[in-house]
């Protein structure tokens, strides 16, 4: 299996499992991967997913380019004509909160799957780049917007126009990444955030992730207003009454999800 997935306490690990091809992304893997992002988003036993790779040496080096040869078909036709393949890895979305555990190099579309997730923990021998530029095509993956989304624009544009590479203190330096750790504790850092949201009352985690990046896109104005629809939809809630309950007897709460 090119991509593996573990349920337990409520969280799902997600693992690019082709170390011996850098975990790179070939047809059968993206199709896996859409079925992990459909599975985290529907199952109850799951509230929070890390995404990671095997191996020491990379989390992803990008697109299989032994494997992702241009289609037989015109782009006009995959584009605008009925979906039969396999959609986008720029599609990938999921109302849960996604953590990125980059275990090593996170090249192309490897850092784009990193920043379609919500936290990105390195370790400190990663590398981060984009260098489709170097081989005449572009971080088509999402790269181009979600990059300049994370870092700013000038950050973004010296990597998308140069191609090159940048260590995981630069990453952080420039916030593509929240928190850089050794190695050999980047799976026990990386559960640790996760056990932490997955301890969080599932209604309101999801309406946050919501409301950040809708709001996002909205005149200030706008996305207030929409946080206060949301927090009247939340107010009531099974789960925010025992939050109030839970403080009030001074035990953890024991949330639903209702």
């Amino acid at each position: 299996m090119p991509v593996t997935i573990e349920v337990s306490d409520f969280i799902a690990t997600v693992t690019l499992n082709r170390p011996e091809a850098m975990n790179a992304i070939d047809p059968e893997s993206a199709a896996q991967l859409h079925e992990a992002w459909r599975a985290i988003s529907t199952r109850e036993d799951v509230r929070v997913g890390i995404l990671t790779g095997a191996g020491e040496r990379a989390f992803c080096a990008g697109a299989d380019l032994k494997k992702t040869m241009p289609p037989a078909e015109s782009f006009a036709e995959l584009h605008f004509g009925p979906m039969t393949g396999i959609p986008p890895m720029s599609t990938l979305q999921t109302p849960k909160p996604m953590i990125a555990a980059l275990n090593g190099f996170a090249l192309g579309g490897g850092l784009e799957l990193a920043m379609l997730c919500d936290i990105r923990i390195a370790a400190d021998t990663a590398t981060f780049g984009l260098p489709e530029v170097g081989i005449g095509s572009i971080p088509a993956g999402g790269g181009t917007q979600r990059i300049v989304r994370a870092i700013g624009q000038s950050d973004a544009m010296l990597m998308l126009l140069t191609g090159e590479r940048i260590d995981a203190r630069e990453a952080l330096r420039i916030g593509l990444v929240s928190r850089v750790v050794p190695g050999a504790e980047l799976a026990a850092a990386a559960r640790s955030i996760a056990s932490r949201i997955a301890a969080n009352a599932p209604l309101a985690v999801v309406a946050a992730k919501r409301l950040a990046y809708i709001g996002g896109e909205l005149p200030l104005a706008a996305g207030l207003e929409l946080e206060q629809q949301s927090f009247g939809n939340l107010r009531d809630s099974g789960d925010r009454i025992e939050g109030r309950r839970a403080f009030a007897e001074k035990r953890q709460p024991r949330f639903q999800g209702r």
